[in-house]
């Protein structure tokens, strides 16, 4: 594992939980549930934070779910980053913050940044083992990571160089 104290090798992830959508019921699977008016408000609230930040990713990585690609498709959209290039991979639906751990240490070595949008409890779980100072993540929260890294296989295996969250409803 190669790091750098100075920052100049830096993976950065972005770990973001889908915006609210309607409680689980009859009229639609749990894949099928789309956003609800105050996740698609929460959505654009958190895109245009991302966007002032000027948060560029290289990749979007997203739970195949519908809530969980439209909020990837939003982010994207106020990012200016392309729809078609977000990437879909049916691990994410429903797997184990292990399992999440797994397929972001299996990325190209040449992506620097990578925003993925998922499910909890197992972002959550996710996000308190790679830094002990992540709270709960109330839907559409973003939780960027900063790792002086070269390789995405070393992340986790240190602490974070930076941590921050951001929730739509601060406090």
């Amino acid at each position: 594992m190669k790091a750098s104290p100075h920052g100049l090798l830096m993976k950065k992830l972005f770990l973001v939980r889908h915006a609210k959508s309607p409680k689980e019921g009859a009229a639609f699977s749990d894949r099928d549930r789309p956003l609800a008016e105050r996740g698609r408000r929460d959505l654009e609230k958190m895109g245009r934070r991302l966007a002032k930040r000027s948060i560029k990713p290289d990749l979007i990585l997203s739970s195949p779910a519908l809530r969980t690609l439209a909020t990837a498709e939003g982010i994207a959209r106020c990012l200016d980053y392309s729809l078609k290039d977000i990437k879909t991979d049916d691990r994410l639906y429903a797997c184990q913050a292990d399992e999440l751990l797994d397929i972001i240490r299996t990325q190209d070595d040449k992506l620097k940044s990578v925003l993925l949008v998922g499910h909890n409890p197992q972002l959550a779980d996710l996000a308190r083992r790679l830094s002990g100072k992540v709270g709960p993540l109330p839907t559409c929260s973003v939780v960027e990571f900063k790792f002086d890294a070269e390789f995405w296989s070393s992340v986790g295996e240190f602490k974070p160089a930076k941590v921050k969250l951001d929730r739509p409803k601060k406090a």
